[in-house]
Formats: structure tokens, C-alpha cells, sequence
């Protein structure tokens, strides 16, 4: 199975549009498009997985620039998700501060 990214998507895009996209490359076992927590509203880029990795290879190599409701495609091989643990920050710092309080 391999996971393939979809990005720059039309935001009407829909589930049933991108598995009829993918599927003449071989089966597709699903299909996430990405929303903002928020709001609900597409944020313009999905994961399709598809059951076989020769087909997924077909698919990016042949969508990946395509021209889809007005927008190329920007589709290859979803990366891992990168580790989230904390915010980024150093931790026990506040204010770019190491500690130190001026009163």
C-alpha cells in the first residue's frame, strides 16, 4: 500500500472526485481530504492510498501537474508525518528570556 499526496486541490474538490481521478491507475483503498478544525472548510490538499504501489507510482507520474479544476495538481509520495512533540520552543523559556526578571 502507498500513501500518495495531493496538493494545490480545488477546494470543491470531494472524495468520490479523487477516486474517480486515481482509480484508472490501479485500486484505491481511500481518501482523505484535509479540513480546517475550525471552520470545516477544505484546505487544499488530500491523501489518496492506494493497494498497489506500482499503480500508485503510474498515478503520480501521470497526475502530478494535471490541470484540475482550474489548478495543477502537486502530487507525489506522502512523506512520514514529522514528529510534533512540543510546540518547537525551548522548553522553560518564556519571552526569549533564560530567567531572568526586571521589576
Amino acid at each position: 500500500m502507498k500513501k500518495i499526496f495531493v496538493g494545490n486541490l480545488d477546494f470543491s474538490a470531494t472524495e468520490a472526485s479523487l477516486r474517480t481521478l486515481f482509480e484508472p491507475y490501479g485500486a484505491v483503498e481511500s481518501v482523505h481530504i484535509a479540513t480546517d478544525r475550525d471552520t470545516g472548510r477544505a484546505r487544499g490538499f488530500a491523501f489518496v492510498e492506494m493497494a498497489d504501489s506500482g499503480g500508485a507510482d503510474k498515478a503520480i507520474t501521470a497526475l502530478n501537474g494535471t490541470n484540475v479544476g482550474g489548478r495543477a495538481l502537486n502530487v507525489n509520495e506522502a512523506r512520514p508525518k514529522a514528529d510534533r512533540a512540543g510546540s518547537g520552543r525551548e522548553s522553560g523559556v518564556r519571552g526569549g528570556r533564560s530567567g531572568t526578571r526586571r521589576w
